[in-house]
């Protein structure tokens, strides 16, 4: 079919480029807008310009707000499908709180899980959220759209088509696209330092964007490979769900098997249980850390089998002073406040695993790296469009040279 492998490379690198582009456009875009996600919610939403905050206390602030907390109409709404009967109009079995922030973040965002009765899953639930200014435990109204996180960052991964996880597949597909075309790229360009410095304005548009096209693909190669490489590790489970498949009552079991190891209870105990002071337990937390010379901020804060006696409370470190997405958890029985485990090291998988995530989702403090992840993401929008024109441009030279209409009236539009 072709002469040689570099031929048979140029056909792929341009047909995959052509049916995917438009996608990885959009998330590369949308990807560079979410780097300051939380900056953009901040100016979107002037009630939360203030400078971000630690995470506040849990008995005398956060306790009260989870008291209060309930599952939202639209959680309840989407449950009514998978109850026996009529949906419960109440929900008193609270199976999780948590609490979560980052150093960008100036609100705090708590999460509630609840057991719905009837379910035809046993292990279903609903769901209740609720954003407060941790200064003052207020509430933060929840009609306001949180532009940056609640819609250019989704849109980065989903593209909002949330049925049956399609827009996470098209991205997935595209990501993979992507690596294909890296690679095919790579072999057509054999000299690709040259052409890191090669960019010539004045020439013709197909001899300028195709410079242009090589140079900001050449730039940001590792970034795009690396990128596009780890967003597919993040979202793996989705697709290849073997866990909600075929493999899941192996999965449940491994679970049961787990929490037996770790110590941390995997069910209810189906008796009443008191809680703590969670302070204290953060406190002896961030010791633990001190004495391992590490940061102490708190970034994910969470009570299991809430009012039970086999609840427990996990504390898990920010991730501002690291790449990988690891929060070195310690983790406390609920009732006493004793600790139960602290999280051993990461398996040499594992680590790279949380690495590429880090790397990726970027919640370190680091503002220079985080302007170049912009940088590198619109590198490769400038790269897509501009191999979008050298393709229109070269397939007109050739259509006026075979003088077909349409090739003819584009150029007498000029």
């Amino acid at each position: 079919m072709f002469q040689n492998f570099r031929l048979s490379m140029a056909w792929l690198h341009t047909w995959f480029g052509l049916v995917m582009g438009f996608v990885l456009m959009a998330v590369f875009f949308f990807g560079s807008l979410s780097v300051f996600d939380r900056e953009i919610d901040r100016w979107a939403i002037p009630a939360t310009r203030f400078a971000p905050q630690p995470m506040p206390s849990f008995d005398k602030m956060l306790l009260p707000v989870f008291q209060d907390m309930k599952p939202s109409a639209l959680s309840i709404e989407q449950a009514r499908s998978r109850v026996n009967g009529p949906m419960a109009d109440s929900f008193p079995v609270v199976k999780s709180w948590g609490a979560y922030t980052t150093h960008r973040d100036p609100v705090l965002s708590l999460f509630a899980s609840y057991e719905l009765p009837n379910a035809k899953d046993p292990e279903d639930s609903v769901f209740g959220d609720r954003t407060i200014d941790p200064r003052t435990g207020k509430s933060l109204p929840d009609d306001h759209l949180k532009i940056g996180s609640q819609f250019f960052y989704p849109l980065h991964y989903s593209l909002h088509l949330e049925w049956k996880n399609l827009g996470y597949f098209i991205v997935g597909f595209a990501a993979l696209v992507m690596l294909v075309a890296l690679v095919s790229g790579v072999v057509m360009h054999r000299k690709i330092f040259r052409e890191l410095f090669t960019f010539r304005p004045r020439k013709h548009t197909q001899r300028s964007t195709l410079d242009l096209h090589n140079l900001t693909g050449v730039v940001a190669l590792p970034f795009h490979f690396i990128f596009a490489f780890s967003g597919l590790v993040i979202f793996g489970s989705i697709y290849f769900p073997l866990t909600d498949t075929q493999l899941k009552p192996l999965h449940d079991l491994h679970e049961k098997h787990e929490a037996l190891e770790t110590g941390l209870p995997h069910d209810r105990a189906g008796t009443p249980g008191t809680l703590a002071s969670v302070d204290a337990m953060v406190a002896e937390a961030r010791r633990r850390w001190a004495a391992k010379d590490m940061a102490g901020d708190v970034g994910f804060l969470s009570v299991q089998h809430v009012g039970d006696a086999n609840s427990y409370v996990s504390v898990y470190r920010a991730g501002t002073d690291r790449i990988a997405l690891t929060g070195e958890g310690i983790h406390f029985k609920a009732s006493t406040g004793e600790v139960l485990r602290e999280d051993p090291p990461l398996t040499p998988v594992a680590s790279v695993n949380t690495f590429l995530t880090g790397l990726h989702l970027q919640h370190f403090r680091h503002w220079l790296l985080r302007w170049l992840y912009v940088l590198g993401g619109l590198s490769g929008c400038a790269c897509i469009a501009t191999g979008f024109i050298f393709f229109v441009e070269k397939r007109k030279r050739q259509h006026a040279r075979q003088e077909r209409g349409g090739a003819r009236w584009s150029m007498r539009s000029r």
